[in-house]
């Protein structure tokens, strides 16, 4: 199933972000461990910014990989990223 070689996922969320919501249940329901890290939080802000150059949720880090945007503008670079599709 999930290929689980990858390198550490990191996603940077908000609370009331729906696209937010949606990549965190899409990760957990194919087994994707992932470390949340809330950008409503000033120090977490500027990491993402200096780490990603964007500020906007959600972000997401697999390896030295950057996904930014939509969960659906996200979704297809994501399944490609983390051996899904190829």
């Amino acid at each position: 199933m999930a290929n689980q070689s990858h390198s550490n996922i990191i996603v940077y969320t908000t609370p009331t972000c729906p696209d937010c919501h949606m990549l965190k249940e899409w990760l957990t329901q194919n087994a994707f461990p992932f470390e949340e890290r809330d950008l409503t939080d000033p120090k977490i802000m500027m990491e993402a910014k200096e780490n990603t150059g964007v500020r906007v949720a959600p972000i997401t880090l697999i390896g030295e990989q950057i996904f930014y945007g939509t969960f659906a503008s996200q979704k297809p670079k994501l399944m490609v990223a983390l051996g899904l599709k190829t």
